[in-house]
């Protein structure tokens, strides 16, 4: 998108603590707009680069900011959840070091893909626009019940009832057809606004369940740990409490990584304050044993 900018969160701290000059191969699995893979390949001049998204637009993007490195970088259109099966494909066994950066990017908030409160287009929320579950179909044919359970569990809100049956009600007048709609939905079931907008939860749920978000994380996660080389590390930027605590679990059991990070880094004040949408980030860190 022409004069959108997606600004990286958490730039320094990824390259300090994430990649060394002694690494040859890096693996962004969530490449997006390009911006970590631009910094850690102008740090790193001798570093190549494999960059993985499910993104389309994000991937073109990347793929102008990212064109003056060259045979430096590969990008591929992929998700994560298959992260082993697509380097295998490509040849590649094992890497040195890999970056999982779970946030929304401004490319998708404003891109008019109903990933917005304000959107008033179809409520979409497709990361990968091959697939077919949208965030249409969940809101307008899931039952109360599993709506409910998905609100609760994957927005971990507290009111998940009342805004499940908020939306039950109001499609059974019309469909539900944009995210502003739905927004003033989940807004009037709450009655009341706290420090982030009524409807942020919710969105957040139901952009889990359409993307599969949570076990494709557990899956890639888990299989970039297999490949990772000896002594290489795998960074993970989470933006909520349910996927930090999934990389906490992973981390802390596997039997070949070490946590680095004990407690997640999380941005310093100037860079909240010049990228607010920094603010949730947490990164933690593992090494290979």
């Amino acid at each position: 998108m022409i004069g959108v900018t997606h600004i990286p969160v958490l730039c320094e701290e990824v390259i300090q603590n994430l990649v060394s000059a002694e690494y040859s191969l890096f693996v962004d699995a969530t490449v997006g707009g390009g911006g970590h893979a631009h910094h850690i390949l102008e740090r790193y001049k001798d570093i190549r680069l494999i960059g993985l998204d499910v993104d389309e637009e994000a991937l073109s993007i990347a793929q102008e900011v990212l064109r003056g490195y060259g045979e430096r970088v590969k990008l591929v259109r992929g998700n994560f959840k298959d992260l082993k099966e697509i380097l295998n494909g490509m040849g590649v066994f094992s890497f040195d070091g890999i970056l999982f950066d779970l946030g929304l990017s401004m490319y998708q908030l404003m891109g008019g893909r109903g990933f917005s409160f304000n959107d008033d287009c179809l409520p979409d929320m497709r990361m990968d626009d091959r697939a077919d579950l949208t965030a249409y179909d969940v809101i307008n044919t899931y039952r109360y019940d599993v709506l409910r359970k998905i609100i609760s569990e994957y927005g971990e809100e507290e009111r998940a009832h009342k805004i499940a049956r908020a939306i039950v009600e109001a499609r059974k007048k019309r469909p539900i057809a944009t995210s502003r709609e739905l927004a003033g939905i989940i807004f009037r079931a709450k009655k009341k606004r706290g420090k982030i907008h009524p409807a942020t939860k919710t969105f957040q749920a139901i952009r889990i369940e359409v993307n599969r978000e949570t076990k494709s994380l557990r899956t890639g996660v888990s299989d970039a740990i297999d490949m990772l080389q000896g002594r290489g590390r795998i960074g993970v930027i989470s933006f909520h409490s349910l996927e930090d605590r999934t990389i906490k679990e992973i981390f802390k059991t596997s039997t070949v990584v070490n946590t680095v990070t004990k407690k997640p880094i999380r941005p310093q004040r100037n860079e909240i304050r010049n990228n607010p949408s920094s603010r949730s980030a947490k990164l933690r860190v593992a090494e290979k044993r």
